[in-house]
């Protein structure tokens, strides 16, 4: 399964790169008028979605975009075809290709694929996380104040007010607040050592699905709120050490809830 996701991201990732045109403009909006879905956002999910038919017609598809349906082999393969569209939109290099494939609820392969970068981050469950063949480990814990923390925002404005005002609290207690804007290269810079710690709330499976094994599979804790699993609630990463204070300041600043 990892040799049929890095081939996928990798013909998905070329096509983006390679056949972006220059008017590229918007096919379409979700949560919001901001909130946007680009022609080549749905042409990468369709190449993604055609290859696994062809080369493992018996397994199942979540994709962003809606090319989801079931499949018989009880491998369930979950697609971000650009996770982080808006920078592609404007021509910003954090974006990435996520492609991850779950069986029996556990998530066994994950590649994100971040061609402008030239970067691919691989894991396969048990197995460690990799850029490449470089063996990943994110950085032993810092002090709390001195953490670097990535985060994002969702695209309603309700919602992002309130991420703003979890924000502004959270900002003062550590080195420096960072917004890359993909949630699969924020895990794997996690996974890298890139950042500390990471969280956001309203992600989706295809948004945290690859790079959260990924973050994992270097020594990252993950979860949600206290006690809980990552999930649209809430999505938490980093190292032992870290990740639990930064899990229990989240949800008492109430980080899971808009």
């Amino acid at each position: 399964m990892l040799a049929v996701a890095l081939e996928a991201a990798d013909r998905a990732g070329a096509l983006l790169r390679d056949g972006r045109p220059a008017d590229l403009g918007v096919a379409g909006t979700k949560s919001s008028a901001v909130d946007v879905v680009t022609e080549m956002d749905l042409a990468s999910e369709k190449l993604l979605t055609d290859f696994f038919a062809e080369r493992r017609p018996g397994d199942g598809v979540l994709g962003e975009e809606g090319a989801s349906h079931e499949g018989t082999s009880g491998v369930q393969w979950i697609v971000d075809p650009i996770d982080g569209t808006v920078n592609y939109l404007y021509g910003r290099p954090d974006w990435a290709v996520s492609i991850a494939a779950r069986k029996d609820g556990e998530t066994l392969v994950g590649v994100v694929h971040a061609p402008v970068r030239g970067e691919t981050f691989r894991a396969v469950l048990g197995q460690g996380a990799y850029a490449g063949d470089t063996p990943l480990r994110v950085r032993t814990a810092p002090p709390f104040a001195q953490a670097l923390v990535g985060t994002g925002f969702g695209y309603v404005a309700e919602r992002r007010a309130r991420q703003a005002e979890v924000v502004a609290q959270l900002l003062p207690r550590v080195r420096d607040i960072r917004r890359g804007g993909s949630a699969a290269i924020d895990l794997c810079d996690v996974a890298a050592g890139r950042l500390d710690a990471y969280y956001e709330r309203g992600l989706n499976p295809w948004d945290f699905a690859a790079g959260d094994l990924i973050a994992r599979e270097a020594g990252a804790r993950t979860g949600g709120r206290p006690g809980e699993p990552l999930s649209g609630e809430l999505t938490v990463a980093g190292p032992p050490g870290l990740f639990e204070p930064l899990q229990s300041l989240l949800d008492g600043l109430g980080a899971w809830h808009d």
